[in-house]
Parts: C-alpha cells; sequence; structure tokens
C-alpha cells in the first residue's frame, strides 16, 4: 500500500502566494486552512490514512507524531474543521539540510481538488523558510500519480528530481500476507520559491 495518496482529478491551480506559507494562515478559496497538528489531531490523523488507503500506523503512532514532528507535519481542515488531508515528514538527523516526507492523505471525499499538491506546496514553503534545501520521499515504481506530484513539485521549485532504488523486496518482512513492493527513493533540491506558472492541468 502507498505512503502518498494523490489528487488528480482536477485542474485547478494551487494558490501557494508571493511569501513562505504560514501556520494557521488565512484559509484558502474553498475554506482549506494548513495548520500545524496537535496531538489532540492524532486521531484525524491515523482516520484519514485508514480511509485513504495509506499503509496504517497505530493511533499511537499518529499522536506521537503530532506531539514531536508538528512542525513538519501539517493538516488541513475544512470551513467547518472537518480534516480533508495530512502531511507527515521529519528533518532527517544525520542530514539536517533534508526533510523526509513520509505519507500524504487525502479525505477520499475531498478529491478532485488538488489538495495534495497543495499540501505539498505548504510543506514545501515551511522547510525552505527553516533552511532546508532538498525534500526526499519514496514511492513504489508502480505510484505513477505520485511520481508525476513529486516531479510537479520540483518544476514548481525550478530544481530536479532525482531518482533511485532504495528499498527492495528483501527489506521487508518475508512472512508479510501482503507483501511490500519496493520503494524508490526521489530527491528533490536545491529547493527554491514556488513558480505558480509551471503548474498545469495535468499536474497533480
Amino acid at each position: 500500500m502507498p505512503d502518498q495518496q494523490t489528487d488528480d482529478e482536477t485542474s485547478a491551480v494551487a494558490d501557494t502566494g508571493d511569501k513562505p506559507a504560514v501556520v494557521g494562515g488565512p484559509a484558502a478559496s474553498d475554506g482549506i486552512r494548513m495548520q500545524e497538528p496537535t496531538i489532540a489531531d492524532g486521531p484525524d490523523l491515523w482516520r484519514l490514512a485508514r480511509d485513504s488507503g495509506l499503509d496504517i500506523n497505530s493511533p499511537y503512532v499518529y499522536t506521537l507524531w503530532s506531539r514531536d514532528f508538528a512542525a513538519t507535519s501539517v493538516i488541513a481542515r475544512d470551513s467547518e474543521h472537518n480534516p480533508r488531508g495530512f502531511v507527515t515528514g521529519f528533518v532527517r538527523p544525520a542530514y539536517p539540510d533534508t526533510y523526509f516526507l513520509w505519507q500524504v492523505g487525502v479525505d477520499p471525499g475531498f478529491r478532485g481538488r488538488r489538495l495534495a499538491r497543495r499540501m505539498l506546496d505548504h510543506i514545501g514553503d515551511r522547510i525552505a523558510a527553516l533552511g532546508l534545501t532538498h525534500l526526499e520521499a519514496t514511492v513504489t515504481p508502480d505510484n505513477a500519480a505520485s511520481r508525476a506530484l513529486f516531479e510537479s513539485f520540483a518544476r514548481s521549485r525550478e530544481c530536479t528530481a532525482v531518482w533511485s532504488p532504495l528499498f527492495g523486496r528483501e527489506h521487508f518482512p518475508a512472512d508479510d500476507s501482503e507483501g511490500h513492493e519496493p520503494e524508490d527513493l526521489v530527491r528533490i533540491g536545491p529547493l527554491g520559491r514556488p513558480d505558480t506558472d509551471s503548474s498545469t492541468s495535468a499536474d497533480i
């Protein structure tokens, strides 16, 4: 199962603005507001991961993540405060200039609004403001939607997306009944400011 769930049914362009996105900033035109998660959001992150078909971890993981990695994660809520999407990630301890994006999830009922890309842009602005220069994530070889998402993001930042194998099947438990596909690493950087003109209806 994937760690990124994308939303590719819309032609809307993300409104990234000219300044880095701020936590708890103004809501978008459709009422979406992106904020750092708190421990109270842990259950919502878990439900979003479950409902969007991600590799689901224990509820404890999402609550702990919302405490210790809130500054590098985001929860998106609509105008009625319903959770609609999230991104979790962290700064790699051995590489403090690199952000690793762990999961992207979008409420199935909120697809078609480019929310995955908009959250990625928000995180990109935030980590760039913190001085980070690269973003990493892993994607299975057959996940064309997630690959397009990261390629589009790299283009908007005027930087490159470099792909390489990272985890093979041998790195996952052999007795896992569902098995686990290999994971390729994408490394994007050096991060620049977003260029909204490079986003098209073909982007995710």
